[in-house]
């Protein structure tokens, strides 16, 4: 594996952990959401639809890594607004 490769993985990875992480501690320490298991995980699966999109190409202008740890960022969002609000 390429290191720049590596690089952009772990960007993503780490960016979908992160969002994953914070949407637990929200709704475990603040209780002002309350978010179930499966919705909360929903970042790690924008992580896993980055891993099996990347097979080899060739990719658009906007498939990016840095664009694909936004979305993941962008569903716990959601996932906290949604969970907000129902």
């Amino acid at each position: 594996m390429e290191i720049e490769r590596a690089r952009e993985d772990a960007l993503v990875a780490a960016a979908a952990g992160a969002t994953t992480v914070a949407v637990a501690l929200l709704s475990s320490f603040t209780g002002l959401v309350s978010v179930a298991t499966l919705p909360a995980l929903t970042p790690l699966a924008v992580y896993a639809l980055y891993l099996f999109s990347r097979k080899g190409g060739p990719y658009g202008a906007f498939d990016t890594a840095r664009n694909w740890a936004i979305v993941a960022a962008a569903v716990g969002g959601v996932v906290l607004v949604v969970s907000a609000v129902v």
